[in-house]
């Protein structure tokens, strides 16, 4: 069943209030484009807020601490994707390249201090939906293992029951990450601390710019909130 939908279920919205989401959905995605420019240039901006403080003391960071402790989890033991990325590049000032697509979205992350996930849409079945688990989902880890999220925690979960990302922003699924023969993708941003509504912008901004200029189709965009959750996804070609 073809990927047509992307949404926050309303729970997620009444237990996080202050959420911003913005949703890209991108096309004619290649793996030999071009992003050393955009990725220099974001690096250099982490580089420069890390010199300030580490990225513990990041508003934004934190606002995903007291979301993760508040879901029952230990903020030190499962961190959000950006905070995870910030302190593997304070510690070795740079990031391994994985695929474009995926350096270009880890460095405007780090910028940003914004976790971004990117989902492969051709392995998405029915649509996306982030909301509580079951628990009788299932999530491809990368360690080859397939794993049942916790009844409760926040999931990324398509129609099939698969679970593409577990607790929340921390890890995304094997089944849909980035590949060389990834075409179609949704990358989904989320921020939770004050102000996140408008840096969630600007980070969407800089990223479709970034994506164009490597040469990549910007399909649909937006931003997403409680009042209008729904992102209606384009055909893929």
């Amino acid at each position: 069943m073809p990927p047509s939908f992307f949404f926050h279920h309303d729970a997620i919205w009444a237990a996080h209030p202050a959420l911003a989401v913005g949703v890209l959905q991108l096309a004619q995605i290649t793996p030999d484009a071009q992003v050393a420019e955009p990725v220099a240039r974001h690096h250099a901006l982490a580089r420069e807020r890390l010199a300030q403080g580490p990225e513990g003391e990041f508003p934004e960071i934190q606002a995903w601490r007291r979301a993760f402790s508040a879901m029952g989890l230990k903020p030190t033991q499962y961190r959000c994707a950006a905070e995870s990325l910030l302190r593997r590049f304070r510690k070795d000032d740079r990031l391994p390249a994985l695929h474009p697509l995926v350096d270009l979205c880890n460095a405007v992350s780090l910028a940003f201090a914004i976790p971004i996930a990117v989902f492969d849409l051709s392995r998405i079945d029915g649509g996306l939906e982030v909301r509580h688990a079951r628990g009788d989902e299932t999530h491809d880890s990368f360690a080859g293992a397939p794993e049942p999220p916790d009844a409760g925690e926040v999931i990324f979960a398509d129609a099939a029951g698969h679970a593409h990302a577990r607790r929340w922003c921390h890890r995304q699924s094997a089944r849909s990450c980035v590949q060389a023969s990834t075409s179609d993708v949704l990358v989904v941003a989320e921020a939770l601390h004050a102000g996140a509504a408008d840096d969630v912008a600007r980070l969407m901004a800089a990223l479709a710019g970034a994506v164009q200029t490597a040469g990549w189709a910007v399909r649909r965009q937006d931003r997403l909130q409680r009042a209008a959750p729904r992102f209606a996804l384009a055909a893929l070609v």
